[in-house]
């Protein structure tokens, strides 16, 4: 009798903001692929910072986090809309209030994570160093793999179309033969005898 595979748990840090709505794209896109993925969205309040809900500018209070979970589930249901998927994937919002990263990583370690999404501002120098990064705090102390996700700003390229080109095949191509010596990797000749 076979089990069932374990279910991978995935965390997503979403905080409404561009970059966190590709982590959430990410994340939803893997799920609807491999439904044993299991998705914990992570919505953290700072007790310090005023939350802006439906553009009133609140206290992190038990209240405003409830608001904010139904909030964040109906983005993550929107993300899901229309979509099919091979099998049902399961997902639940963790609203939490506390710091970010702290928040981030101490969900990952309730739920055994096996992989993190998490979007970055990509804010750098003085900026940088005066914030913080959350990302790249929970990139240094996760336990799993993280992938970081932003906004694409590379513009499109038209690549050039590969041709078949026809061609004498052989079962294998005769190995290259290096050596190493003197802290030097040396290519050598075909020449050389392989010993």
């Amino acid at each position: 009798m076979t089990s069932a595979p374990r279910p991978i748990q995935v965390v997503v840090a979403y905080d409404f903001s561009p970059s966190s709505e590709q982590a959430l794209r990410r994340a939803v896109d893997l799920a609807m692929r491999e439904p044993e993925h299991v998705l914990h969205i992570a919505a953290v309040l700072d007790p310090h910072d005023r939350v802006t809900i439906a553009g009133q500018h609140e206290q992190a209070t038990y209240e405003t986090a409830e608001r904010v979970q139904k909030l964040v589930g109906d983005r993550v249901a929107a993300t899901f809309a229309g979509r099919s998927t091979r099998a049902d994937v399961q997902f639940f919002v963790h609203a939490r209030i506390g710091k970010a990263a702290h928040e981030i990583l101490a969900l990952a370690s309730d739920v055994g994570a096996d992989l993190i999404y998490i979007g970055s501002h990509g804010k750098t120098g003085v900026e940088r160093l005066l914030l913080g990064s959350v990302s790249e705090r929970v990139v240094r102390e996760a336990q799993c793999p993280v992938m970081v996700a932003r906004v694409k700003t590379y513009a499109d390229v038209d690549l050039m179309r590969v041709t078949e080109y026809d061609h004498v095949r052989t079962p294998h191509r005769e190995p290259h033969v290096y050596s190493y010596t003197n802290r030097q990797v040396i290519l050598r000749p075909n020449a050389w005898p392989i010993s």
